[in-house]
């Protein structure tokens, strides 16, 4: 019984070491040797060829011995190969205050009849009748008109009658005198551009075709910006091609925003109300209406423009209405300006080409018309030469 017990023992250790030696060699072929652990923080996921023992793949970008073991980063984008365009340079104006006096030159040559030609005539001596009609036809070409040109001669005569003396610094004197007093000191010739009652000043610029109206409204911008106002631009003139891409130009220059129509042809009235409503919005102190050019004998024309006045009333009251004459139309300006006051309250008037063959005396001219002063004077075409009347320096241009 023990022998037999013995037997199956024998024969359970040999299974075993059979069954031991099939597991061994079956483990071996399968595997053709074992698989070390994965190194401590590496994880179990192992990435196909980036293994401990894997080969790199032949497309593999080489590194070199200084980038070895350094951690490998995203390759930065391709930068654009366009040059980026450059930001827009903004222009600071310098103040306009005392301009005219600097311009002064240009408007002396302009005017020689009424200075250099008047004070020849006065003291030359010998002033009898002739001469005195020499002198009232020297003032009335030169624009004054023949109310101003009679007061002025009256006084002149009356002084050399008094005085008996024709010395050029005496007439010199008694004529800078007289000619500041028909200009007149005492009118406001200050623009609206503050605000007021919570809302920007509006200002309203008309006049007739060929005036530099627009080109205007860009010179007061620049104008206003070298007093530090915030300035919005309304481009209501979508009538001429162009224009509304002029003043935008204008504006960009010194940073002022335009609003305007995306189309040619649009309601003025409409742009303008919206440009008010956006200088509202921006709360700036001023906003600047440009309005196409006007023939002040065509009645449809005008009619629509004081439907643009209109319009902007329903939104904000019109602070301000810039009247824009062209100096050298003389008398021809004069009746466009009545026609124009009629229409839209004008309160104020630029005079542009004051540099040219102008005549002095439509300042005075003007404002005896209107009742209203003139506020701003064109004396070239450079982007700073739009000055703010000065009554003593424009009278000691004329005598210089």
């Amino acid at each position: 019984m023990i022998d037999q017990l013995w037997e199956w023992v024998v024969i359970a250790i040999g299974i075993l070491v059979v069954l031991g030696g099939l597991l061994v060699g079956l483990m071996r072929g399968r595997g053709g040797r074992s698989r070390s652990a994965p190194a401590p923080g590496r994880g179990t996921d192992v990435l196909p060829g980036v293994g401990d023992d894997a080969e790199p793949p032949r497309d593999a970008p080489k590194r070199s011995v200084q980038d070895a073991g350094s951690v490998d980063t995203l390759p930065a984008p391709e930068e654009s190969l366009a040059t980026p365009a450059p930001a827009p340079t903004i222009e600071r104006p310098e103040s306009a205050r005392g301009r005219l006096t600097r311009l002064r030159a240009r408007l002396a040559r302009s005017n020689s009849a009424l200075g250099q030609g008047l004070l020849a005539l006065l003291s030359r001596g010998g002033l009898d009748e002739e001469a005195w009609e020499e002198v009232e036809d020297t003032l009335i070409r030169s624009d004054l008109g023949v109310e101003a040109t009679t007061e002025l001669v009256d006084s002149l005569r009356a002084k050399v009658k008094v005085e008996g003396t024709t010395d050029e610094a005496t007439v010199r004197g008694w004529l800078r005198e007289d000619l500041l007093r028909l200009v007149d000191p005492s009118l406001d010739r200050t623009v609206a551009s503050s605000r007021a009652q919570g809302r920007p000043a509006v200002v309203l610029v008309v006049g007739v075709n060929g005036t530099g109206k627009t080109t205007t409204v860009g010179k007061l911008a620049r104008v206003l910006v070298a007093e530090d106002k915030d300035v919005v631009l309304g481009a209501a003139d979508t009538f001429r091609a162009a224009a509304a891409d002029q003043l935008e130009t204008w504006g960009t220059r010194v940073g002022v925003p335009t609003v305007r129509s995306d189309r040619d042809g649009a309601d003025p009235a409409a742009v303008a109300f919206d440009a008010v409503k956006a200088g509202a919005e921006m709360e700036a102190d001023v906003v600047l209406v440009d309005t196409a050019g006007r023939l002040h004998n065509k009645v449809g024309l005008m009619d629509e423009l004081a439907k643009v006045k209109r319009v902007i009333e329903k939104q904000s009251p019109i602070d301000e209405v810039l009247l824009v004459l062209d100096a050298t139309t003389g008398q021809n300006g004069l009746r466009q300006a009545e026609v124009f006051a009629q229409v839209v309250d004008v309160t104020g008037i630029v005079l542009t080409k004051l540099d040219g063959t102008a005549k002095g005396g439509i300042v005075v001219s003007v404002q005896r018309k209107l009742g209203v002063p003139v506020k701003l004077v064109g004396l070239g075409e450079g982007p700073d030469d739009l000055a703010p009347f000065d009554p003593e320096a424009f009278v000691d241009a004329l005598l210089d």
